[in-house]
């Protein structure tokens, strides 16, 4: 018997999960399947954009901290 959860649409947290998996390479089959059949591909955009603002920014700022660190 099917479990009626698999036909809902992922949540925002497993699409987070998605993505970060995304971003480090790794994704299990089954969230893949998921995210393909039931999944609307604006929210994985939207949500993979904001990540990827996030991570440069993280990034631009470890990068003006080393800079300041050493200029002393």
């Amino acid at each position: 018997m099917e479990d009626p959860a698999e036909h809902k649409p992922p949540t925002f947290w497993q699409m987070l999960h998605s993505v970060l998996a995304a971003a480090f390479g790794v994704q299990t089959g089954k969230n893949r399947a998921r995210d393909f059949t039931h999944g609307k591909p604006a929210h994985f955009i939207a949500l993979g954009t904001a990540f990827t603002l996030v991570f440069i920014l993280v990034l631009i700022g470890l990068v003006q901290l080393a800079m300041h660190l050493t200029a002393r």
